[in-house]
């Protein structure tokens, strides 16, 4: 058999791409009105970044557990590699840990450093090394490479849902807030949210970001995916731009932002992970 792969449902994998690489997913939770709703299996109302009495949590250990006893079964002893949203960003990460400590070396738990396709292209990675044969210690390495050629940057409409998820501080939050600035965020070599720019307006920090990837790709090749929470227009116009000025990408797809980050960054949220080529 092959080694497995595992990752949580911050990853915004698309179904048919789970299929494709075999990759196991295990849910994040929305908490809404006492009610628990799995992220990617339960019906999530679509308004949930709007509502204030939400929270999240990361996945449960015994989902955790659960997902990597299958997975190692069905490698057939090869192991399992386990990638997760940011250790800064979520419980998951520790509870991941904790978890495969039952399956000793045999299951080996990779902090992405980051959120949302950011989590998925260090899965990938970790799939196309398994499906080409290597073995446990070669698929962890090549999910391990993946982490630092990752970059995410996003603009947020507002910070209170941030703040209030305690994603980054009440100065911050004051800041953005006060003077109506539009930050260009983006998470850093350890997977926080911090401030990248202050920009004045949506469009300017829209174009900041631009700017940002395009400084960063340089002549490189590059996969980009744009995220987004209700704002596929300011989404495509993003992928636009980023299209137009880095004709040599790999591929540029958009897709939402999902439930779980959509809380945290809040309605009208548009972002960009960036997966840079070898």
């Amino acid at each position: 058999m092959t080694v497995q792969v595992v990752t949580d449902s911050s990853a915004r994998l698309e179904a048919e791409e789970l299929g494709r690489w075999s990759i196991r997913q295990v849910p994040l939770h929305v908490l809404v009105d006492d009610t628990d709703l799995r992220d990617g299996i339960d019906e999530i109302p679509n308004d949930i970044f709007d509502r204030s009495q939400v929270t999240t949590s990361g996945a449960s250990p015994a989902d955790l557990a659960q997902a990597y006893r299958e997975a190692l079964a069905a490698s057939d002893g090869d192991g399992v590699v386990a990638v997760h949203l940011s250790a800064a960003l979520s419980s998951t990460f520790s509870s991941a840990a904790a978890a495969a400590r039952e399956f000793g070396s045999a299951v080996r738990v990779v902090n992405s450093r980051s959120a949302a396709m950011g989590v998925g292209c260090v899965a990938m990675a970790a799939a196309r090394a398994a499906e080409a044969g290597a073995d446990l210690d070669a698929v962890e390495a090549a999910a391990r490479a993946a982490v630092p050629r990752g970059h995410v940057f996003i603009v947020v409409h507002r910070l209170d849902n941030l703040r209030r998820g305690g994603r980054i501080g009440t100065a911050a939050s004051w800041l953005g807030t006060a003077l109506s600035l539009k930050p260009l965020l983006r998470l850093d070599v350890d997977g926080r949210l911090v401030l990248a720019q202050r920009v004045r307006t949506t469009s300017k920090a829209h174009a900041a970001m631009v700017d940002a990837i395009v400084d960063l790709v340089g002549e490189r090749s590059a996969t980009v995916t744009v995220h987004h929470v209700d704002n596929h227009d300011a989404a495509a116009e993003l992928g636009a731009a980023l299209t137009d000025r880095l004709p040599q990408l790999e591929s540029l797809t958009v897709r939402d932002m999902g439930a779980v980050l959509a809380v945290h960054v809040g309605a009208g949220a548009v972002g960009a992970c960036v997966s840079l080529a070898e």
